[in-house]
């Protein structure tokens, strides 16, 4: 009898989660030597997606899923580089905001993650968008079940109430602008579920 590991003996999902580990490698992999890590990568996009309430270092240490301190050292590390720059935080003294950089846009340009995306923008339309599906239902149900924050945008969240011409959301009290209304928020609610049928 062999001891080899049958893949249809794995649990459920554990091949599908190897494989979009496996892909996040793949993708990180691309960048070349002496260039960002993808700690930083990951950072950069962040602010650059991040709306006005998350370019923190803490709210960006929530989306990382990583310690506060490894945050803002990598914060730090883009601040030194001329990617970020720091701002003072008009409704919180005792924090800063984060923005990026002309040479941070500029450095976005080549950012690893490109070929990903172009490789599943070449997929069929359906495929993608169930792929997009099964990936947000997994984030959110795994950001449940450790009690951790979900990150989403304005147009999908609980908290805000679109009018016809404006936006605003309950949380932060404030209104919102057009183009905020696709940023990432860490103070994201996903809307109820609706039932099919």
């Amino acid at each position: 009898m062999s001891n080899a590991c049958n893949p249809s003996d794995l649990l459920p999902g554990a091949d599908c989660a190897e494989l979009i580990l496996h892909l996040a490698r793949v993708a990180q992999s691309g960048a070349a030597a002496g260039e960002l890590t993808p700690a930083q990568w990951t950072a950069l996009r962040y602010f650059a997606r991040a709306n006005r309430f998350s370019r923190t270092p803490s709210a960006f240490s929530q989306f990382h899923a990583t310690t506060r301190g490894t945050a803002s050292q990598t914060v730090k590390s883009l601040v030194a580089l001329g990617l970020l720059s720091r701002q003072a935080n008009a409704s919180d003294g005792r924090s800063a905001l984060f923005e990026v950089t002309e040479a941070g846009q500029a450095r976005l340009q080549d950012d690893p993650l490109a070929e990903l995306a172009a490789v599943l923008a070449d997929l069929p339309a359906d495929l993608r968008t169930s792929f997009a599906t099964a990936l947000q239902r997994a984030t959110a149900a795994l950001a449940r079940k450790r009690a951790t924050p979900m990150f989403g945008n304005c147009r999908d969240c609980g908290h805000c109430e679109e009018g016809a011409r404006d936006a605003y959301c309950h949380c932060t009290q404030s209104g919102l602008m057009a183009a905020e209304m696709g940023q990432l928020c860490v103070d994201f609610r996903p809307l109820p579920q609706r039932s099919e049928g």
